[in-house]
C-alpha cells in the first residue's frame, strides 16, 4: 500500500480526519438514537423517513402531541443541521435531543435532514439535498404525499427553515432559492429563518472549504458568502433571526451577514443575537445550561409569533 494513503492532510479540531485518498474518520456525532413512533417523555413522536432510496436522502420527522383543543394544523419546521458539512447527522444524541425538544417547546412539524455529507459526497452535493429535502416536504401542502403526519398536521403556509454551523449556510441557501424561484410550490409560503452561528466564508483562507468545495469561484462562491452575493435582497422570507457567539471565530461572519441583509434592499425584519462568554454552538453541547434555555426561548417566540 502506498505511504501517502494514510497521510493526514487535515486534523478539524480532533472531530475528524480527511486523508490524502479523500477518506474521512469521524469522532463525533456517529451515534444513533432511534425514534420513538410512540410519544416520549416529551410527548414527541418521530420516525426516520426515506426521501430517494438513490441517494440516500433521508431524515427524521418529529410530531409534537396534539391535543383536542389545538386549532388546526402546526407550523413546519426543516432543520439542517451542522459538522463542517461533514460530520453529525439528525439520528445523533445532539440533534435529535435538540430537533425533539424545538418540536414540542414551539409545538411544530419538524423534519430534520440528513444530507450527504464530504467527503464522499462534495460540495455543493449537501445543498441540493436540502432544498430537495424542502421540495419534498411542502409537496405534502395539498394533502395526498407520501406522509400522513406532513398531510394531516403540517400547514405548509408556515413554513420556517432553521440550520446551526454548516446547517446555516445550507438554511440560507435554501430560503434563497426559493425567493429567487418564486417560492418552492404554491401550496407554501416560508415565514422565516433562524441561524445559529452560522458557518459563512469570508476572503481568509479555509483548508476544509479548498478540500470539500472544489468551486471556480472559491471562497467567494455566494453559496458560501452569501454576502457577496447581489440576489441576497431576495431571499424568500419576511423575517430572519441570527445567532451569534462571544467566543465563536465565526462571530463577526454571522455579523456580516446581518449588516449585509439589511443594506440588500430586502423588505423583510432581521435581529441578530449575541450570547456571551460562548463559543460555537454551545447550545447543543450544554443545552441545559441558562444561556442555552434562554437561545430556545427566543428561538420559540420567534416560530410561534409567526
Amino acid at each position: 500500500m502506498d505511504a501517502t494513503t494514510d497521510e493526514i492532510i487535515l486534523n478539524f479540531r480532533n472531530k475528524f480526519r480527511i486523508y490524502k485518498d479523500g477518506r474521512i474518520e469521524r469522532f463525533i456525532g456517529e451515534d444513533i438514537v432511534s425514534p420513538s413512533p410512540d410519544s416520549d417523555t416529551a410527548g414527541v413522536r418521530s420516525k426516520d423517513v426515506v426521501i430517494s432510496p438513490e441517494t440516500g436522502l433521508s431524515g427524521r420527522l418529529y410530531l409534537p402531541k396534539i391535543t383536542h383543543s389545538a386549532a388546526g394544523k402546526l407550523s413546519f419546521l426543516l432543520y439542517i443541521h451542522g459538522g463542517a458539512f461533514c460530520i453529525m447527522s439528525p439520528f445523533s444524541t445532539i440533534h435529535h435531543n435538540y430537533v425533539r425538544t424545538l418540536a414540542a417547546q414551539a409545538n411544530v412539524v419538524a423534519f430534520s435532514v440528513h444530507y450527504r455529507r464530504a467527503t464522499e459526497h462534495l460540495l455543493p452535493i449537501a445543498y441540493d439535498d436540502a432544498w430537495d429535502a424542502l421540495k419534498w416536504a411542502v409537496a405534502h401542502s395539498g394533502g395526498d404525499g407520501p406522509e400522513e403526519w406532513l398531510n394531516y398536521h403540517a400547514d405548509f403556509q408556515r413554513v420556517f427553515v432553521a440550520g446551526d454551523s454548516a446547517g446555516a449556510t445550507l438554511s440560507h441557501s435554501v430560503v434563497l432559492r426559493a425567493g429567487i424561484d418564486d417560492g418552492v410550490n404554491r401550496g407554501s409560503r416560508i415565514i422565516g429563518m433562524v441561524l445559529f452561528h452560522p458557518f459563512f466564508t469570508n476572503d481568509n483562507p479555509d483548508e476544509l472549504i479548498e478540500i470539500i468545495f472544489p468551486s471556480k469561484s472559491g471562497l467567494n462562491d455566494p453559496r458560501l458568502n452569501p454576502g457577496a452575493d447581489p440576489r441576497l435582497r431576495r431571499l424568500g422570507c419576511g423575517k430572519v433571526l441570527i445567532f451569534v457567539a462571544e467566543e465563536d471565530s465565526l462571530r463577526d461572519r454571522g455579523r456580516n451577514y446581518y449588516k449585509a441583509l439589511k443594506e440588500s434592499g430586502w423588505g423583510g425584519s432581521v435581529e441578530i443575537v449575541e450570547t456571551e462568554g460562548e463559543g460555537h454552538v454551545f447550545h447543543l453541547f450544554d443545552p441545559e445550561s441558562d444561556k442555552a434555555m434562554a437561545l430556545m426561548e427566543q428561538t420559540v417566540s420567534f416560530l410561534k409569533q409567526g
